[in-house]
């Protein structure tokens, strides 16, 4: 019987190496470090707690590296720090749902990407609305129309995006569900 235990105990550990490259390579298409992806990966699928010791064997990383990433993933909301009587070290755990992650996660992008992008899209539409004062040339018209549209979609966007992932993604929840019922596909 031990050695079945050993089979499925390589099994898992197969899995999870498996799941936690493709999630750092992910984390990099999107422009987050590759090893706070992998770190976020690993304490998902672990399910139980590790410390930062555990983080660092499992992964070969440096403490310096850990620690780092593990800060910025605690300040992300995508972990979170928690005790375990008796011990001394601090361990961490992912938050177990994947919608709640998903939310945060496109919160975090949305303040990080589109509130900037928006703010600069604001601007330019300043800088151009000063040109107003004498006939405005039909490329700073354009320019105008072009930015306000883009504007428009962005607020729109972020009005869509406030109604869906705002209360603990109850909307987006909701919204999944509904497509899924459509297309005939329940989960």
């Amino acid at each position: 019987m031990a050695h079945n235990r050993s089979l499925d105990e390589t099994q898992l550990l197969k899995a999870q190496d498996l799941f936690i490259g493709r999630w750092g390579e992910m984390g990099q298409t999107w422009g987050i470090n590759r090893t706070m992806a992998e770190i976020h990966a690993l304490l998902y699928i672990a399910v139980e707690p590790l410390c930062m010791d555990q983080v660092m064997q499992r992964l070969n990383i440096s403490r310096g590296n850990a620690s780092m990433s593990l800060r910025a993933l605690c300040d992300w909301g995508v972990i979170r720090k928690v005790s375990r009587p008796g011990r001394r070290r601090q361990f961490y755990e992912s938050l177990p749902d994947v919608w709640e992650l998903f939310s945060i996660i496109i919160s975090e992008r949305k303040r990080r990407e589109m509130d900037p992008a928006l703010e600069t899209i604001r601007q330019c539409r300043a800088m151009l609305s000063g040109a107003k004062g004498q006939k405005t040339p039909a490329t700073i018209a354009a320019a105008l129309a072009r930015l306000g549209e883009m504007e428009q979609f962005m607020e729109v966007t972020n009005a869509i995006f406030q109604q869906f992932i705002g209360n603990n993604g109850a909307g987006l929840t909701q919204v999944a569900s509904v497509l899924l019922q459509s297309s005939g596909r329940e989960g």
